[in-house]
Protein backbone atom coordinates (compact mmCIF):
# COMPACT_ATOMS: atom_id res chain seq x y z
CA UNK A 1 0.00 0.00 0.00
CA UNK A 2 1.48 3.38 -1.04
CA UNK A 3 1.25 6.26 1.44
CA UNK A 4 1.17 9.84 0.24
CA UNK A 5 3.40 11.89 2.55
CA UNK A 6 1.87 14.81 4.41
CA UNK A 7 3.88 18.06 4.37
CA UNK A 8 5.04 19.78 7.56
CA UNK A 9 2.37 22.14 8.82
CA UNK A 10 -0.50 19.98 7.54
CA UNK A 11 -3.29 19.97 10.12
CA UNK A 12 -4.82 16.64 11.14
CA UNK A 13 -7.71 17.18 13.52
CA UNK A 14 -6.38 19.24 16.44
CA UNK A 15 -2.81 18.29 15.57
CA UNK A 16 -0.17 19.53 13.15
CA UNK A 17 2.37 17.42 11.26
CA UNK A 18 6.00 18.46 11.79
CA UNK A 19 7.99 15.68 10.07
CA UNK A 20 7.69 12.07 8.84
CA UNK A 21 8.97 9.30 11.15
CA UNK A 22 8.32 6.11 9.20
CA UNK A 23 5.83 3.94 7.33
CA UNK A 24 4.65 0.35 7.64
CA UNK A 25 2.25 -1.92 5.82
CA UNK A 26 -0.92 -0.12 6.89
CA UNK A 27 0.16 3.09 8.58
CA UNK A 28 2.39 6.13 8.28
CA UNK A 29 3.76 7.76 11.44
CA UNK A 30 4.54 11.46 11.69
CA UNK A 31 5.99 13.68 14.37
CA UNK A 32 3.43 16.27 15.36
CA UNK A 33 2.28 18.76 17.93
CA UNK A 34 -0.97 20.36 18.97
CA UNK A 35 -2.00 22.93 16.35
CA UNK A 36 -1.30 26.53 17.30
CA UNK A 37 1.46 25.74 19.81
CA UNK A 38 4.29 26.97 17.58
CA UNK A 39 7.66 25.48 18.49
CA UNK A 40 6.51 24.13 21.85
CA UNK A 41 8.37 20.82 21.89
CA UNK A 42 6.79 19.85 25.22
CA UNK A 43 3.67 19.02 23.23
CA UNK A 44 5.43 16.73 20.73
CA UNK A 45 3.48 13.62 19.77
CA UNK A 46 3.53 10.82 17.21
CA UNK A 47 0.62 10.74 14.75
CA UNK A 48 -0.13 7.26 13.43
CA UNK A 49 -2.34 7.59 10.35
CA UNK A 50 -4.12 4.54 8.90
CA UNK A 51 -5.75 5.46 5.56
CA UNK A 52 -8.69 3.44 4.28
CA UNK A 53 -9.07 5.10 0.86
CA UNK A 54 -8.76 2.67 -2.04
CA UNK A 55 -8.94 -0.43 0.15
CA UNK A 56 -11.20 -3.37 -0.52
CA UNK A 57 -13.88 -3.81 2.17
CA UNK A 58 -11.98 -6.71 3.73
CA UNK A 59 -8.77 -4.69 3.90
CA UNK A 60 -10.60 -1.71 5.37
CA UNK A 61 -12.02 -3.97 8.08
CA UNK A 62 -8.50 -5.16 8.88
CA UNK A 63 -7.30 -1.58 9.31
CA UNK A 64 -10.28 -0.74 11.49
CA UNK A 65 -9.70 -3.86 13.62
CA UNK A 66 -6.02 -2.97 14.04
CA UNK A 67 -6.96 0.49 15.30
CA UNK A 68 -9.71 -0.92 17.53
CA UNK A 69 -7.25 -3.25 19.26
CA UNK A 70 -4.81 -0.42 19.92
CA UNK A 71 -7.54 1.81 21.35
CA UNK A 72 -9.06 -0.98 23.45
CA UNK A 73 -5.72 -2.05 24.90
CA UNK A 74 -4.78 1.56 25.67
CA UNK A 75 -8.11 2.04 27.45
CA UNK A 76 -7.92 -1.10 29.56
CA UNK A 77 -4.20 -1.75 30.15
CA UNK A 78 -2.55 1.62 30.69
CA UNK A 79 0.85 1.40 32.38
CA UNK A 80 4.09 3.44 32.47
CA UNK A 81 5.84 0.81 30.32
CA UNK A 82 3.22 0.99 27.54
CA UNK A 83 3.18 3.91 25.13
CA UNK A 84 0.08 5.96 26.05
CA UNK A 85 -2.64 6.75 23.53
CA UNK A 86 -3.52 10.44 23.86
CA UNK A 87 -6.27 10.72 21.27
CA UNK A 88 -7.96 8.80 18.45
CA UNK A 89 -10.38 9.94 15.75
CA UNK A 90 -11.50 9.40 12.15
CA UNK A 91 -10.83 12.15 9.63
CA UNK A 92 -13.62 13.57 7.53
CA UNK A 93 -12.01 15.30 4.55
CA UNK A 94 -14.12 14.72 1.43
CA UNK A 95 -11.93 17.13 -0.53
CA UNK A 96 -8.89 14.96 0.16
CA UNK A 97 -9.85 11.34 -0.67
CA UNK A 98 -6.56 9.95 0.64
CA UNK A 99 -7.32 11.29 4.14
CA UNK A 100 -11.10 10.94 4.13
CA UNK A 101 -12.00 8.12 6.51
CA UNK A 102 -8.40 7.72 7.74
CA UNK A 103 -8.00 6.62 11.36
CA UNK A 104 -5.58 8.70 13.44
CA UNK A 105 -3.97 7.52 16.68
CA UNK A 106 -2.11 10.16 18.69
CA UNK A 107 0.61 8.81 20.97
CA UNK A 108 3.41 10.02 23.18
CA UNK A 109 6.49 10.57 21.06
CA UNK A 110 9.63 8.56 21.76
CA UNK A 111 13.25 9.48 21.18
CA UNK A 112 13.97 6.36 19.09
CA UNK A 113 13.27 2.64 18.89
CA UNK A 114 15.40 -0.14 20.35
CA UNK A 115 16.12 -1.13 16.74
CA UNK A 116 17.65 2.31 16.16
CA UNK A 117 19.74 1.92 19.32
CA UNK A 118 21.04 -1.47 18.19
CA UNK A 119 22.06 -0.06 14.83
CA UNK A 120 24.18 2.45 16.72
CA UNK A 121 26.27 -0.30 18.33
CA UNK A 122 23.96 -1.26 21.16
CA UNK A 123 23.80 -0.26 24.84
CA UNK A 124 26.31 -1.02 27.58
CA UNK A 125 25.79 -4.20 29.60
CA UNK A 126 24.27 -2.29 32.53
CA UNK A 127 21.98 -0.32 30.23
CA UNK A 128 21.03 -3.48 28.33
CA UNK A 129 20.03 -5.17 31.59
CA UNK A 130 17.84 -2.23 32.56
CA UNK A 131 16.16 -2.25 29.13
CA UNK A 132 15.39 -5.98 29.38
CA UNK A 133 13.98 -5.52 32.90
CA UNK A 134 11.71 -2.71 31.75
CA UNK A 135 10.51 -4.78 28.78
CA UNK A 136 9.62 -7.51 31.31
CA UNK A 137 7.69 -4.96 33.37
CA UNK A 138 5.57 -3.99 30.39
CA UNK A 139 5.00 -7.61 29.37
CA UNK A 140 4.12 -8.68 32.92
CA UNK A 141 1.44 -5.99 33.04
CA UNK A 142 0.09 -6.86 29.59
CA UNK A 143 -0.21 -10.53 30.45
CA UNK A 144 -1.71 -9.82 33.88
CA UNK A 145 -4.44 -7.73 32.28
CA UNK A 146 -5.25 -10.43 29.74
CA UNK A 147 -3.36 -9.41 26.60
CA UNK A 148 -0.58 -10.85 24.43
CA UNK A 149 1.46 -8.29 22.47
CA UNK A 150 1.78 -10.58 19.46
CA UNK A 151 4.45 -8.57 17.63
CA UNK A 152 7.17 -7.89 20.18
CA UNK A 153 10.39 -6.83 18.43
CA UNK A 154 12.99 -4.04 18.72
CA UNK A 155 11.02 -1.86 16.28
CA UNK A 156 8.07 -1.87 18.69
CA UNK A 157 10.13 -1.18 21.82
CA UNK A 158 10.56 2.56 22.16
CA UNK A 159 13.13 4.49 24.17
CA UNK A 160 12.06 7.83 25.59
CA UNK A 161 14.27 10.89 26.02
CA UNK A 162 15.31 9.69 29.50
CA UNK A 163 16.13 6.21 28.16
CA UNK A 164 13.10 4.51 29.73
CA UNK A 165 11.26 1.81 27.80
CA UNK A 166 7.75 1.84 26.34
CA UNK A 167 6.17 -1.07 24.49
CA UNK A 168 4.23 0.07 21.44
CA UNK A 169 2.33 -0.98 18.30
CA UNK A 170 -0.52 -3.13 19.58
CA UNK A 171 -2.20 -3.70 16.24
CA UNK A 172 -1.66 -7.47 16.55
CA UNK A 173 -2.37 -7.63 20.28
CA UNK A 174 -4.62 -10.53 21.27
CA UNK A 175 -7.01 -10.63 24.20
CA UNK A 176 -6.92 -13.83 26.22
CA UNK A 177 -10.43 -15.24 26.02
CA UNK A 178 -9.89 -19.00 26.19
CA UNK A 179 -10.42 -21.34 29.11
CA UNK A 180 -9.29 -19.47 32.26
CA UNK A 181 -7.73 -16.79 30.08
CA UNK A 182 -4.87 -19.01 28.90
CA UNK A 183 -5.05 -18.22 25.19
CA UNK A 184 -6.69 -16.14 22.50
CA UNK A 185 -7.01 -16.18 18.73
CA UNK A 186 -5.38 -13.93 16.15
CA UNK A 187 -4.92 -13.69 12.37
CA UNK A 188 -1.90 -15.70 11.10
CA UNK A 189 0.33 -12.62 11.07
CA UNK A 190 3.56 -11.57 12.74
CA UNK A 191 7.26 -10.96 12.11
CA UNK A 192 9.15 -14.11 11.03
CA UNK A 193 12.21 -13.49 13.21
CA UNK A 194 10.14 -13.36 16.42
CA UNK A 195 7.50 -16.06 15.89
CA UNK A 196 7.77 -19.09 18.22
CA UNK A 197 8.29 -22.51 16.60
CA UNK A 198 4.73 -23.69 17.28
CA UNK A 199 3.24 -20.84 15.23
CA UNK A 200 4.67 -22.31 12.01
CA UNK A 201 2.53 -25.43 12.41
CA UNK A 202 -0.47 -23.94 14.22
CA UNK A 203 -3.79 -24.96 12.65
CA UNK A 204 -5.87 -22.10 11.28
CA UNK A 205 -9.42 -22.25 12.62
CA UNK A 206 -12.39 -20.01 12.06
CA UNK A 207 -11.14 -17.64 14.78
CA UNK A 208 -7.52 -17.61 13.59
CA UNK A 209 -4.48 -19.25 15.20
CA UNK A 210 -4.06 -19.89 18.92
CA UNK A 211 -1.89 -17.30 20.67
CA UNK A 212 -0.52 -17.57 24.23
CA UNK A 213 1.67 -15.33 26.44
CA UNK A 214 4.55 -17.77 25.83
CA UNK A 215 4.75 -16.36 22.27
CA UNK A 216 5.84 -13.02 23.74
CA UNK A 217 8.35 -14.84 25.96
CA UNK A 218 9.93 -16.44 22.87
CA UNK A 219 10.22 -13.02 21.22
CA UNK A 220 11.74 -11.68 24.45
CA UNK A 221 14.43 -14.38 24.26
CA UNK A 222 15.40 -13.24 20.76
CA UNK A 223 15.46 -9.63 21.94
CA UNK A 224 17.65 -10.41 24.98
CA UNK A 225 20.20 -12.00 22.65
CA UNK A 226 20.03 -9.05 20.25
CA UNK A 227 20.43 -6.45 22.99
CA UNK A 228 23.70 -8.00 24.19
CA UNK A 229 24.96 -9.17 20.77
CA UNK A 230 24.64 -5.93 18.78
CA UNK A 231 21.38 -6.91 17.12
CA UNK A 232 22.25 -10.40 15.88
CA UNK A 233 19.77 -13.26 16.14
CA UNK A 234 20.65 -16.53 17.92
CA UNK A 235 19.40 -18.36 14.83
CA UNK A 236 21.73 -18.14 11.79
CA UNK A 237 20.61 -17.16 8.33
CA UNK A 238 20.91 -14.33 5.85
CA UNK A 239 17.15 -13.77 5.51
CA UNK A 240 14.10 -14.01 7.81
CA UNK A 241 13.02 -17.18 5.98
CA UNK A 242 16.39 -18.89 6.46
CA UNK A 243 16.47 -17.86 10.12
CA UNK A 244 12.98 -19.33 10.50
CA UNK A 245 14.32 -22.60 9.05
CA UNK A 246 17.12 -22.54 11.64
CA UNK A 247 14.51 -22.00 14.34
CA UNK A 248 12.64 -25.11 13.22
CA UNK A 249 15.83 -27.19 13.17
CA UNK A 250 16.46 -26.17 16.79
CA UNK A 251 12.85 -26.77 17.86
CA UNK A 252 12.90 -30.26 16.33
CA UNK A 253 16.14 -31.16 18.11
CA UNK A 254 18.27 -31.24 14.95
CA UNK A 255 20.46 -28.29 15.97
CA UNK A 256 21.59 -26.85 19.34
CA UNK A 257 20.85 -23.35 20.55
CA UNK A 258 23.98 -21.34 19.78
CA UNK A 259 24.36 -17.94 21.37
CA UNK A 260 26.90 -15.22 20.73
CA UNK A 261 29.79 -15.12 23.21
CA UNK A 262 29.00 -11.47 23.87
CA UNK A 263 25.88 -12.46 25.83
CA UNK A 264 26.87 -12.60 29.56
CA UNK A 265 26.17 -15.88 31.42
CA UNK A 266 23.18 -14.64 33.46
CA UNK A 267 21.44 -13.20 30.41
CA UNK A 268 22.40 -16.24 28.33
CA UNK A 269 20.55 -18.48 30.81
CA UNK A 270 17.57 -16.13 30.85
CA UNK A 271 17.39 -16.08 27.05
CA UNK A 272 17.73 -19.87 26.88
CA UNK A 273 14.70 -20.29 29.17
CA UNK A 274 12.72 -17.86 27.01
CA UNK A 275 13.74 -19.87 23.95
CA UNK A 276 12.57 -23.25 25.26
CA UNK A 277 11.47 -25.02 22.05
CA UNK A 278 7.87 -25.79 23.03
CA UNK A 279 5.05 -23.77 24.53
CA UNK A 280 4.74 -26.17 27.49
CA UNK A 281 8.44 -25.88 28.34
CA UNK A 282 8.31 -22.10 27.98
CA UNK A 283 5.11 -21.56 29.95
CA UNK A 284 6.91 -21.82 33.31
CA UNK A 285 8.95 -18.72 32.46
CA UNK A 286 6.50 -15.84 32.77
CA UNK A 287 7.43 -12.20 32.40
CA UNK A 288 6.83 -11.75 36.12
CA UNK A 289 9.12 -14.66 37.07
CA UNK A 290 11.83 -13.45 34.69
CA UNK A 291 11.61 -9.99 36.24
CA UNK A 292 11.90 -11.52 39.72
CA UNK A 293 15.09 -13.29 38.65
CA UNK A 294 16.53 -10.02 37.36
CA UNK A 295 15.60 -8.22 40.58
CA UNK A 296 17.05 -10.99 42.73
CA UNK A 297 20.36 -10.76 40.86
CA UNK A 298 20.84 -7.07 41.56
CA UNK A 299 18.53 -6.36 44.47
CA UNK A 300 18.98 -3.99 47.39
CA UNK A 301 18.87 -5.76 50.79
CA UNK A 302 15.56 -4.97 52.61
CA UNK A 303 17.33 -3.42 55.60
CA UNK A 304 18.86 -0.82 53.30
CA UNK A 305 15.92 -0.31 50.94
CA UNK A 306 14.31 2.70 52.59
CA UNK A 307 11.82 4.97 50.79
CA UNK A 308 14.61 7.05 49.29
CA UNK A 309 16.79 4.15 48.15
CA UNK A 310 17.29 4.10 44.37
CA UNK A 311 16.09 0.90 42.67
CA UNK A 312 18.75 -1.55 41.38
CA UNK A 313 20.92 -0.57 38.42
CA UNK A 314 19.25 2.82 38.20
CA UNK A 315 15.93 1.20 37.25
CA UNK A 316 12.65 2.31 38.80
CA UNK A 317 10.79 -0.84 39.80
CA UNK A 318 7.26 -0.73 38.46
CA UNK A 319 4.87 -2.84 40.46
CA UNK A 320 1.73 -0.97 39.56
CA UNK A 321 0.19 -3.93 37.76
CA UNK A 322 -3.45 -4.39 36.88
CA UNK A 323 -4.76 -2.90 40.10
CA UNK A 324 -3.10 0.50 39.97
CA UNK A 325 -3.83 2.12 36.62
CA UNK A 326 -7.32 3.56 36.85
CA UNK A 327 -8.23 2.42 33.36
CA UNK A 328 -6.66 -1.00 33.84
CA UNK A 329 -8.96 -1.68 36.77
CA UNK A 330 -12.18 -0.24 35.42
CA UNK A 331 -12.92 -3.41 33.47
CA UNK A 332 -13.44 -5.34 36.71
CA UNK A 333 -15.42 -2.70 38.60
CA UNK A 334 -18.95 -4.06 38.86
CA UNK A 335 -21.90 -4.41 41.19
CA UNK A 336 -20.61 -5.11 44.68
CA UNK A 337 -17.64 -2.75 44.56
CA UNK A 338 -18.00 -0.16 47.31
CA UNK A 339 -16.76 3.38 47.77
CA UNK A 340 -14.39 4.46 50.54
CA UNK A 341 -15.57 8.05 51.09
CA UNK A 342 -18.57 9.65 49.40
CA UNK A 343 -17.67 13.22 50.27
CA UNK A 344 -14.06 14.13 49.56
CA UNK A 345 -14.18 16.92 52.11
CA UNK A 346 -15.95 15.06 54.89
CA UNK A 347 -12.90 13.25 56.30
CA UNK A 348 -12.84 9.76 57.75
CA UNK A 349 -15.69 8.38 59.85
CA UNK A 350 -15.76 9.80 63.37
CA UNK A 351 -15.47 6.33 64.90
CA UNK A 352 -12.59 5.23 62.71
CA UNK A 353 -10.07 5.36 65.52
CA UNK A 354 -7.31 6.41 63.12
CA UNK A 355 -4.28 8.38 64.33
CA UNK A 356 -4.20 10.63 61.29
CA UNK A 357 -5.78 11.50 57.99
CA UNK A 358 -4.49 11.43 54.44
CA UNK A 359 -6.02 12.70 51.24
CA UNK A 360 -5.86 10.46 48.15
CA UNK A 361 -3.97 11.92 45.19
CA UNK A 362 -4.37 10.77 41.56
CA UNK A 363 -1.56 12.05 39.36
CA UNK A 364 -3.84 11.86 36.28
CA UNK A 365 -4.93 15.48 35.78
CA UNK A 366 -8.06 14.44 33.89
CA UNK A 367 -9.24 12.61 37.03
CA UNK A 368 -8.50 15.42 39.46
CA UNK A 369 -11.37 17.63 38.32
CA UNK A 370 -14.01 14.90 38.04
CA UNK A 371 -16.71 14.76 40.70
CA UNK A 372 -18.72 11.84 39.26
CA UNK A 373 -16.60 9.04 40.77
CA UNK A 374 -16.07 7.61 37.32
CA UNK A 375 -14.78 4.03 37.42
CA UNK A 376 -11.90 4.86 35.08
CA UNK A 377 -10.53 7.27 37.69
CA UNK A 378 -10.80 4.93 40.66
CA UNK A 379 -7.73 3.64 42.49
CA UNK A 380 -7.10 0.34 44.25
CA UNK A 381 -6.14 -0.41 47.85
CA UNK A 382 -3.92 -3.43 48.48
CA UNK A 383 -4.63 -6.41 50.72
CA UNK A 384 -0.92 -7.09 51.33
CA UNK A 385 1.76 -4.39 50.73
CA UNK A 386 4.46 -7.06 50.45
CA UNK A 387 2.93 -8.83 47.44
CA UNK A 388 2.85 -7.59 43.81
CA UNK A 389 0.21 -4.88 43.42
CA UNK A 390 -2.00 -6.78 40.97
CA UNK A 391 -5.71 -7.41 40.54
CA UNK A 392 -5.75 -10.37 42.95
CA UNK A 393 -4.22 -8.21 45.68
CA UNK A 394 -6.82 -5.43 46.00
CA UNK A 395 -9.85 -5.01 48.23
CA UNK A 396 -13.34 -4.37 46.77
CA UNK A 397 -13.42 -0.83 48.20
CA UNK A 398 -12.34 1.83 45.68
CA UNK A 399 -10.98 5.35 46.29
CA UNK A 400 -10.84 8.51 44.17
CA UNK A 401 -8.77 11.69 44.05
CA UNK A 402 -9.56 13.89 47.04
CA UNK A 403 -10.99 11.14 49.27
CA UNK A 404 -9.88 11.47 52.90
CA UNK A 405 -8.93 8.29 54.74
CA UNK A 406 -8.14 7.52 58.37
CA UNK A 407 -4.61 6.14 58.70
CA UNK A 408 -3.15 4.45 61.76
CA UNK A 409 0.42 3.41 60.81
CA UNK A 410 2.97 3.25 58.00
CA UNK A 411 5.16 0.50 56.52
CA UNK A 412 8.45 1.84 55.04
CA UNK A 413 9.59 -1.30 53.21
CA UNK A 414 6.72 -2.72 51.18
CA UNK A 415 6.67 -3.53 47.47
CA UNK A 416 8.19 -0.55 45.61
CA UNK A 417 5.61 1.37 43.52
CA UNK A 418 6.03 3.92 40.74
CA UNK A 419 3.07 6.06 39.73
CA UNK A 420 2.24 7.23 36.20
CA UNK A 421 4.49 10.31 36.60
CA UNK A 422 7.53 8.25 37.69
CA UNK A 423 7.39 9.03 41.45
CA UNK A 424 8.89 6.09 43.36
CA UNK A 425 8.37 4.85 46.92
CA UNK A 426 8.33 1.62 48.92
CA UNK A 427 6.29 3.22 51.72
CA UNK A 428 2.67 2.20 52.42
CA UNK A 429 -0.08 3.46 54.76
CA UNK A 430 -2.56 1.22 56.52
CA UNK A 431 -5.92 2.96 56.17
CA UNK A 432 -9.27 2.33 57.82
CA UNK A 433 -12.26 1.50 55.63
CA UNK A 434 -15.85 2.61 56.28
CA UNK A 435 -18.20 0.48 58.32
CA UNK A 436 -19.77 -2.17 56.12
CA UNK A 437 -16.66 -2.72 53.99
CA UNK A 438 -15.56 -6.29 53.33
CA UNK A 439 -12.59 -5.81 55.69
CA UNK A 440 -11.70 -3.08 58.22
CA UNK A 441 -8.33 -1.99 56.77
CA UNK A 442 -6.34 -1.91 53.54
CA UNK A 443 -3.05 -0.44 52.26
CA UNK A 444 -2.54 2.75 50.24
CA UNK A 445 0.86 3.25 48.50
CA UNK A 446 2.56 6.50 49.48
CA UNK A 447 2.72 7.56 45.83
CA UNK A 448 -1.10 7.89 45.98
CA UNK A 449 -1.03 10.72 48.52
CA UNK A 450 0.97 13.91 49.00
CA UNK A 451 0.41 13.86 52.76
CA UNK A 452 3.11 12.60 55.13
CA UNK A 453 1.44 12.33 58.55
CA UNK A 454 3.57 11.80 61.66
CA UNK A 455 2.36 8.32 62.56
CA UNK A 456 4.07 5.25 64.03
CA UNK A 457 5.38 2.32 62.03
CA UNK A 458 3.18 -0.74 61.55
CA UNK A 459 4.11 -4.16 62.86
CA UNK A 460 5.45 -6.12 59.92
CA UNK A 461 2.29 -7.67 58.42
CA UNK A 462 1.84 -11.41 58.13
CA UNK A 463 1.62 -12.22 54.38
CA UNK A 464 -1.97 -12.82 53.26
CA UNK A 465 -2.78 -16.36 52.21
Amino acid sequence: MTHRPLPPGRRVGDWEVTAPIGAGGWATVYAGRRAGRGEDTADDVALKILPTEGLAPRQARKVAETARREVELARRARHPRLIPLLDSFVLSEPDHPFLDGAIVLVMERAERSLRDALRGGGPTETEAGRIVAEICEGLAHLHATGWVHGDLKPDNILLMADGSVRLSDFGLATELTGDRGTHGYAPPMGTFDYLPPERWKAPLGEHGVTVRPSADIWALGIIIHQVFASGTSPFPGATPVSRAASTQEYAEGRAPLRMDGAVPPFWRALAADCLAPTHSARAAHTAESLLARIDARQDVPPERAGPGTPPPAGRRRLRIGAAVGAVAVCGVVAAGWSYAVRDAGSGPPADSGGNGRIRVFNVEEACQDRKDRNAECSLGLAIDPQRPYTIDNVVPTRVWHGDVLAVDCQLPHGVPIVDEAGTWSAQWYRVRLPNGSAQPTAWLPAVRTKDRPGIPGCPRPTPAR
